[in-house]
């Protein structure tokens, strides 16, 4: 019976060595970085027209460590634009992110600039169109679906715009990203 004891406390002696002696080498275990970049379609509410605009979103994405990157999109909501007024918008910041599984939860704090384009200028005689100092808050969810596919599911944005009270779209965005490895 002390035998077996000394045999059992062996074994959970060397076991509990294991964790402490490093034996998972580092540089197999943590990659360098994330990068995705991608596309989408994209709905804003603006407040300066009376009715929604839309067009498409480029963005990319670098994750340097497992909960912390930086974001750079583009909105170009000029497509379909009902009262002739886009609101296109560049903006870059930091981003954190939630993994969890295929999924990945995200928030994120841009700074940029923002064009207010105004396609008919008789149809909006009140003026206003130029480029403008921005910020926006927003978040979303990404679903990894392959190796290298992301969908993005829906991202959702709250801009503010410089000009005079400030112009404060919300940008709704939907689409896919090739992620890098």
């Amino acid at each position: 019976m002390l035998k077996t004891l000394i045999k059992i406390g062996s074994l959970a002696g060397v076991l509990s060595l294991a964790s402490v002696a490093h034996s998972q080498a580092m540089p197999t275990a943590v990659a360098k970085g994330l990068f995705q970049v991608g596309g989408g379609y994209s709905m804003a509410m603006p407040d300066y027209g009376q009715r929604n605009v839309q067009g498409f979103t480029g963005f990319a994405d670098f994750d340097f460590r497992p909960h912390f990157g930086v974001e750079a999109e583009y909105h170009y909501i000029s497509i379909v634009t009902p009262d002739d007024l886009g609101e296109n918008s560049f903006l870059f910041g930091p981003r954190f992110v939630y993994p969890r599984g295929r999924f990945s939860v995200y928030g994120k704090a841009l700074i940029g600039f923002g064009d207010l384009v105004i396609q008919e200028v008789q149809d909006n005689p009140e003026g206003g169109a130029g480029t403008y100092l921005a910020y926006g808050f927003g978040g979303g969810l990404d679903i990894r679906v392959g190796k290298h596919i992301v969908v993005r599911a829906i991202d959702a944005e709250y801009q503010h715009w410089s000009l005079g009270n400030g112009l404060t779209p919300i940008v709704f965005t939907v689409g896919a990203a090739y992620r890098f490895r």
